[in-house]
């Protein structure tokens, strides 16, 4: 439509089952092909992230060039492929290192989007500044929009509030509220933006530069306000509706795994004590300097030593076993 084409329900529908399902596929092929071919790397760490790297770049530019399908896609779900199923596929410290190594490209993107979504801001509000003369337009419709990306979130949590209350581990209405509110934009939406400000100088004849300018503007706009305002205040909000407090199961679980490693750091004491090949040792003073052989007077606390008469705690443990579960068989 932007591009001064029509298409009806079919077509749309057809399109974006396309994109959509036909860049899952790829990415899920690129990484049974990537899986298969680490494993015949042994333990050379430069090979195996230069792999990642060669492997997503090709996803995605066969995906957006070649095959006409959502390369954003293609490259989350072979990122998703590799969570799943290729941790064993790297040996060594390969794994550690590829996940500092992707840290840190993920922080230079972060940072080269901003910046140059700043820039491409500063340049519409400088050169293109029609658009932002007219008494604020522009900075009205921002707020307004901030204010409908807020209600359209709340309203798609509501929809699927029953759904998320009793499948998974249960959500209950004060980490819906946070869900609402945590909702924060960043380097995605930006790029999204910027590649369409890109199209906008590529095609004028059907999108004008202008347009451009204006979805980079208002999407940096609510990636600011977002987080500004929801970002900055997200803490507070869980403290006001107390979910940053541990309830009575998970304490006593924490205190009963707190003694369990006390004691087997004192039994490791006295093994290490009673070595001969270390000689005379001072271990009133070596105890002294490790921290957590200087309290152990603490009472045992068993984690399903429940009392009867609070009810709370019995839910609460019920939904911790739930979770429990649920992390125990992520990929059933």
């Amino acid at each position: 439509m932007v591009l001064g084409k029509t298409f009806d329900a079919g077509s749309i529908i057809k399109f974006l089952s396309q994109v959509s399902l036909g860049a899952v596929a790829l990415g899920l092929a690129f990484g049974i092909a990537s899986v298969l071919w680490l494993g015949f790397i042994f333990n050379d760490t430069i090979i195996e992230i230069s792999l990642t790297v060669a492997v997503s770049y090709i996803a995605f530019f066969t995906a957006q060039d070649a095959l006409e399908v959502s390369g954003v896609l293609a490259v989350m779900t072979l990122g998703m492929f590799y969570a799943a199923f290729a941790k064993t596929a790297f040996k060594g410290d390969s794994q550690q290192s590829l996940h500092h190594f992707w840290e840190m490209v993920a922080y230079i993107a972060n940072t080269l989007i901003f910046i140059l979504s700043g820039v491409v801001i500063a340049d519409g509000v400088l050169q293109d500044n029609i658009h932002f003369e007219r008494h604020g337009t522009s900075w009205g419709f921002l707020l307004l929009l901030y204010v409908f990306v807020q209600i359209s979130r709340a309203v798609v949590v509501g929809v699927l509030y029953p759904l998320l209350r009793h499948f998974g581990y249960g959500m209950d209405i004060k980490e819906a509220t946070v869900l609402v509110w945590s909702g924060l934009r960043g380097a995605v939406a930006l790029s999204l933006s910027l590649s369409v400000k890109r199209a906008s100088d590529s095609v004028q004849t059907y999108l004008k530069p202008e347009v451009g300018t204006m979805f980079v503007f208002f999407t940096g706009g609510i990636v600011f306000l977002t987080l500004i305002l929801n970002g900055s205040t997200t803490q507070f909000l869980l403290h006001l509706l107390g979910l940053g407090k541990l309830s009575a199961t998970k304490l006593r679980v924490l205190k009963y795994t707190q003694y369990e490693m006390l004691n087997k750091a004192l039994e490791a004491f006295g093994d290490l004590r009673d070595d001969e090949e270390l000689g005379p040792v001072d271990w009133v003073n070596v105890k002294k300097y490790i921290t957590c052989l200087n309290n152990l007077e603490d009472e045992q606390a068993h984690p399903h030593d429940v009392p009867d008469k609070d009810d709370h705690v019995h839910t609460m443990n019920l939904k911790d076993t739930r979770v429990r579960l649920l992390n125990g068989m992520p990929y059933t």
